[in-house]
């Protein structure tokens, strides 16, 4: 019988043991971020952290979609060099609002830009996934898996007193289009179509459905 420690090493995603369990990989999450790391915890996934540095800067002409699953994947391969044994995701999250490609804010003044630009509109949080594995070829080396995930977001109508008030809590500057909607600026959604994990930075279904791939 295979015992646990074999499992992951030849990659038995979601799987069913005897036991009765589902057995999933331990994943290698190359990133800082501890909304993903969160959203991992919450489904039960098991994850060892490992935060890459990489260039993050947008190529010209380059879409959005192409830009995050650029990004992710960027992310994962770094985070697999360092990990050869290990299954990696990687992840990158944007928000897209009148064909602008809205990122983290780089200062107060940016955020409080975006936020106007969200007010009383739609806009697409688009986030890429990727896995890697590399390692014996036996165990799948060069093994890559890329998506992405769409939601929609209605935001309401925010008045400058509220702009600014959200400002002062400090959750705009690290987030994607200037908010976190897991917080405090949950009060400011009208309307969500889609994954709201996605949203928050880890659409789970997806991450699962690639694994399974």
């Amino acid at each position: 019988m295979e015992t646990e420690q074999e499992r992951q090493a030849t990659g038995a995603q979601g799987t069913t043991g005897g036991d009765g369990e589902l057995h999933i990989e331990r994943l290698m999450l190359a990133s800082g971020s501890p909304r993903r790391a969160d959203i991992l915890r919450a489904a039960g996934w098991p994850f060892d952290i490992c935060a890459p540095d990489i260039d993050e800067s947008r190529r010209p002409q380059e879409d959005a979609v192409a830009y995050v699953e650029r990004l992710a994947l960027a992310k994962a391969k770094a985070g697999a060099a360092l990990n050869p044994s290990r299954v990696v995701l990687g992840a990158d999250t944007i928000v897209l609002v009148k064909s602008e490609i809205l990122g983290k804010p780089r200062d107060e003044d940016d955020a409080r830009r975006m936020l106007r630009l969200l007010s009383g509109r739609y806009h697409e949080v688009i986030t890429g996934i990727a896995l890697v594995r590399r390692g014996a070829p036996e165990r799948g080396a060069g093994n890559e898996r890329v998506g992405h995930e769409r939601t929609s977001v209605r935001f309401a109508s925010m008045s400058e007193d509220e702009i600014e008030w959200y400002l002062k809590t400090g959750e705009a500057m690290d987030k994607a289009g200037a908010y976190a909607i897991q917080g405090q600026a949950a009060r400011f959604i009208e309307e969500i179509k889609g994954d709201y994990l996605n949203v928050v930075g880890l659409p789970v279904r997806l991450l699962y459905k690639l694994l399974q791939e």
